[in-house]
C-alpha cells in the first residue's frame, strides 16, 4: 500500500512530536501520490501541524516517498524488501531471523502495510522489535477490515496491546483504527487495551464502514525483551483468576 492522505495526515501529526535519532527504516518501498479528490486537504494537514511548503514539494519523480520522509523529519530512509524489483536497499524475508547485524539499529520504522503480505507474523514481528534500537519508533498501518484477498491476514487490535505491550514489554503510544477513505470528515476510533477495559473490544454499530487501517506506534523502552509467548488478555485474566481460585480453595481444605 502506498501512503494515501489519511497516512499523510498521521504522519505530519508525528512529525509534530517525534524526530528519529540514527537510522530510519521503511518496510517494501511505499509509493506517494496526491489524491485529487482531497488535493486541499494535504495542505491543510501541512499547516496545521506546523510544516512548510505545498503538497507538491513532498513528491518526488519516481512515485516513491523518501523525500516525503525527509522533509517531514524522519531522515535518509532505508527499504527494506524481499526483492530489489523496487530498488530496495536491504533484503530480507521478514519470514525469517533477521541477521545480527541488523538488530538494534534503527530509531524509527515505518510498517506501510507490508506485515500482511507476511505469511510467519510471529517471526516478522520478532524482527520488527530486533531491529528497533531502544528509544526508537514503530509506526504500523496495516489493513484491520474491509481488506479482504489483500493480503494474508487482517489483523486485530489485541494483536498489538499482546504482542508488544505484554511480550515485548514495549510502550504502545497509539492504537486507532482509521478509516481510508476521508468523507466527509477522517474517522478515527481509539482501541483501548483489552486487558485495562476487562473485556474485548466491542463496536456494534460505530464500527467506521469501508476499508479501515490498523494504525499504531510503538516505542521501545529500555527495559523492552521478548517473552517466552503471548496469552490473548481475557483468557489471561480469566485462567489467572482461576488459578488464584484454586489455591483459595485449596488453602481453606487444608
Amino acid at each position: 500500500m502506498g501512503i494515501d492522505y489519511v497516512l499523510f495526515d498521521r504522519l505530519c501529526e508525528l512529525s509534530s512530536r517525534f524526530r528519529p535519532e540514527g537510522r530510519s527504516l521503511m518496510l517494501g518501498r511505499q509509493g506517494f501520490s496526491i489524491q485529487s479528490k482531497f488535493a486541499k486537504r494535504y495542505e491543510s494537514s501541512l499547516a496545521q501541524h506546523g510544516l512548510e511548503g505545498r503538497r507538491f514539494d513532498y513528491l518526488q519523480e519516481d512515485g516513491f516517498c523518501e523525500t516525503l520522509m525527509r522533509k517531514l523529519g524522519f531522515g535518509e530512509i532505508e527499504t527494506m524488501d524481499f526483492s530489489d524489483y523496487e530498488g530496495a536497499a536491504i533484503l530480507q524475508d521478514l519470514n525469517r531471523p533477521v541477521p545480527a547485524q541488523l538488530e538494534n539499529q534503527f530509531g524509527f520504522i515505518f510498517d506501510g502495510g507490508t506485515i500482511e503480505h507476511v505469511f510467519n507474523v510471529p517471526q516478522a514481528l520478532e524482527n520488527l522489535f530486533k531491529m528497533l534500537k531502544p528509544g526508537g519508533r514503530l509506526v504500523s498501518a496495516n489493513g484491520m477490515n474491509g481488506w479482504m484477498g489483500h493480503g494474508f491476514y487482517q489483523f486485530n487490535p489485541e494483536l498489538v496491546w499482546t504482542f508488544w505491550r505484554r511480550m515485548a514489554h514495549c510502550n504502545l503510544v497509539d492504537c486507532r483504527a482509521i478509516k481510508k477513505t476521508p468523507l466527509p470528515e477522517p474517522q478515527h476510533m481509539a482501541l483501548p487495551d483489552p486487558a485495562e477495559t476487562g473485556h474485548r473490544l466491542r463496536f456494534k454499530e460505530n464500527f467506521p464502514e469501508g476499508q479501515v487501517y490498523l494504525y499504531y506506534e510503538v516505542e521501545k523502552t529500555t527495559e523492552a525483551r521478548l517473552g517466552d509467548i503471548a496469552l490473548q488478555s481475557d483468557y489471561e485474566t480469566t485462567w489467572a483468576s482461576h488459578g488464584k481460585a484454586g489455591e483459595t480453595n485449596l488453602g481453606i481444605g487444608g
